[in-house]
């Protein structure tokens, strides 16, 4: 089974329990595996660009286990902030909760007391974050020189009092991999966002644009006193809302530390659908690819990647539940072709095709939606009058220009001449004839 990030996340924090990893830790764990799914492949030089392993609980990829340093530290020397900093009864709940939640199972050892970095009032109701000193800390490999040096959690307003969220690691090299936001209310539907001290904006949606590219307006989040409680539409199930430090990007992502909670349920699930994969190579692509186009490396761009405008770098999103489809092939013109599916939850697939000379980077050239349901799911007219690529399953295809004879195609995928006005597709709901005109 292959696993999205948010799978990977979700696993993470089923295994450990009480101390996980910040997300950031992800590339590491995915590096040497084959990369699909959410944000694969050519994705993936986009969304996961950050190479930062941060350990699970202080265990995970440790290079030594160093006795404690006094770091200076924004989250443990600094005072409560926020509406309810002055509230003793609601504090010493918060320091509690703590202390329980730290002390069922194994956990690193902590030193000092609890601090409560800020606590304030929310629709949903008091809600906190709360940071500790580790009584050691143990150096992790990477970045080299990095240590471990504090653990630190959301606190959400339940039914039964405060109650601890997924502890994550601090360490030295600053809080960049670190959640930094948290979803409350029965309806995840109040979005709160810890001040660490660089400015952050954040999507509220996201939609797309009539050829499938991403489509987010972000606006600053209005920090006061410590942290900036919003309201956003509900999240349950399926997370729209984005948030990120400035610029917009992979590297500056924010983190939201319920999110594979809310993503993935029931705890004892497997996380989001395994998609069939699809993979089809056109006729002549291994003369243009130079072997076998699926086996190939995967193309990489020097500077922006084909696909940045249609990857929603700052979201959390399981995979859809349609195919994951790519077709490999060559245009009249000689250059290499490339399509690919990408889909976020229940939101509809999106098709992108990329050309390429020989030894020259790819560009996005064509993209839309693939309509699962239909007897043609994905059909792209290529520019340059390069044809018309289609797919479908288990399909055999056939075309003709205007009332000329019927022209056998392939099966799966076909790229038909820019020249074609009707294609006939034979396949499983049995035969059914689409114009290509439009």
């Amino acid at each position: 089974m292959t696993m999205s990030d948010s799978d990977v996340r979700a696993a993470l924090h089923r295994a450990t329990d009480q101390l996980t990893t910040p997300p950031d830790l992800l590339p590491a764990v995915r590096r040497g595996g084959r990369r699909r799914l959410v944000r694969r492949r050519a994705l993936l030089a986009v969304a996961m660009a950050a190479v930062v392993a941060v350990p699970v609980g202080g265990a995970l990829r440790l290079a030594d286990r160093g006795e404690p340093i006094e770091v200076a530290s924004p989250l443990l020397d600094e005072p409560t902030r926020g509406d309810l900093a002055g509230d003793q009864g609601y504090l010493r709940q918060v320091r509690e909760a703590w202390r329980r939640h730290l002390s069922r199972g194994e956990a690193v050892a902590m030193r000092g007391e609890p601090h409560v970095v800020w606590a304030g009032n929310t629709p949903a109701g008091p809600a906190a974050y709360v940071a500790q000193r580790t009584r050691t800390e143990p150096g992790v490999s990477e970045p080299g020189g990095d240590r471990n040096f504090a653990a630190a959690a959301f606190v959400e307003p339940t039914a039964d009092g405060p109650k601890v969220l997924t502890v994550e690691s601090v360490t030295t090299a600053g809080t960049d991999g670190n959640s930094q936001a948290v979803l409350l209310g029965p309806e995840r539907d109040v979005l709160v966002v810890v001040d660490f001290g660089d400015p952050v904006v954040f999507s509220p949606r996201l939609r797309y644009k009539a050829d499938g590219r991403i489509d987010r307006d972000f606006q600053p989040v209005p920090f006061r006193d410590g942290a900036a409680v919003l309201p956003v539409p509900p999240q349950r199930g399926k997370i729209t809302v984005a948030l990120s430090r400035t610029p917009v990007s992979a590297l500056n992502m924010v983190h939201i530390a319920n999110s594979s909670a809310i993503l993935f349920p029931d705890s004892e699930g497997s996380g989001s659908p395994n998609p069939k994969q699809l993979t089809y190579t056109l006729p002549g692509a291994e003369r243009a690819w130079g072997g076998d186009p699926a086996a190939a490396a995967e193309p990489t761009n020097q500077g922006e990647n084909p696909l940045t405008p249609y990857v929603d770098v700052a979201g959390n999103h399981g995979a859809g539940d349609g195919p994951l489809l790519t077709v490999y092939g060559t245009t009249p013109d000689g250059r290499r072709l490339r399509m690919e599916t990408i889909q976020y939850d229940d939101d509809p697939a999106r098709v992108v095709a990329t050309l390429a000379p020989a030894e020259s980077p790819f560009t996005a050239v064509a993209s839309g939606f693939a309509d699962w349901n239909a007897p043609l799911p994905v059909r792209l007219r290529l520019p340059d009058r390069q044809g018309v690529l289609v797919a479908a399953e288990g399909a055999t295809f056939s075309y003709r220009t205007g009332a000329g004879g019927w022209r056998a195609a392939g099966r799966d995928a076909a790229l038909l001449p820019a020249t074609a006005t009707e294609v006939r597709i034979i396949g499983a709901r049995g035969t059914t004839t689409v114009p290509l005109t439009n």
